[in-house]
């Protein structure tokens, strides 16, 4: 069975997603962070300027060479793994988030990603959260989601990651304005756009808290177990 759960920034995907792998026993995969993971690459080797001009040459030739993983703890947790190292705190910055939804909008970064995230499924009762998970890479999946919330309660959580990373030298002005160019951003690309599958399920968690956002996505899950 494949979940799919896609939306906008800071609406809860992959809080849900991690509790629905946990729930049910599911392989869950962290979409977003593999591209985080390669974002980070490219600003410690400094395949990108002050412009923010990426060096397609350096990524072309030294993107097959990362080892993008995934780690999970006893307790449930997921760690992003880069080449070894556990990044999860590097990944949730500021700087990588001003650079990320360039890095995911390039083909030569998604067709090798979109390609490790589906070999990685094989077999494999899965959810898996990002921005094209029910429209490329798994078109066919059982159950698929689309989340969006208010702007401003969207910052407001991304905020308080941010803070909980130890980023506290960026404001809710600041987070809010990367939040819409980046929904800008991914809806505007034209490889793989953000986009809503035309069988999934909206889901507007504005108003709904974490746990009543489980229970009802639980149920959508236990009657396609149950058909």
């Amino acid at each position: 069975m494949v979940i799919a759960i896609d939306g906008y920034s800071s609406t809860g995907k992959s809080s849900l997603a991690k509790k629905l792998a946990s729930q049910y026993g599911f392989l869950y995969i962290d979409t977003g962070a593999m591209y985080r993971m390669v974002a980070l690459k490219v600003l410690r080797e400094g395949w990108i300027n002050s412009k923010k001009e990426i060096s397609d040459d350096l990524l072309e030739r030294n993107l097959p060479l990362l080892n993008i993983d995934f780690k999970r703890t006893s307790d449930g947790k997921n760690f992003a793994l880069l080449d070894g190292e556990v990044v999860e705190t590097d990944i949730r910055t500021m700087e990588i988030n001003d650079i990320v939804s360039k890095i995911s909008s390039l083909t030569i970064v998604r067709s090798q990603l979109v390609a490790q995230q589906q070999k990685m499924a094989i077999g494999k009762d899965l959810v898996m959260d990002g921005r094209d998970i029910g429209t490329v890479v798994f078109p066919n999946a059982d159950l698929k989601i689309f989340m969006q919330a208010d702007a401003d309660i969207r910052a407001n959580r991304r905020l308080l990651e941010l803070r909980s990373n130890g980023n506290f030298n960026v404001s809710l002005e600041e987070v809010k304005a990367n939040l819409i160019q980046r929904d800008n951003d991914d809806q505007a690309r034209s490889d793989s756009p953000l986009q809503k599958a035309s069988d999934a399920v909206v889901l507007d968690n504005s108003e709904k808290s974490a746990e009543e956002v489980f229970k009802l996505v639980s149920s959508w899950v236990l009657e396609k177990i149950n058909t």
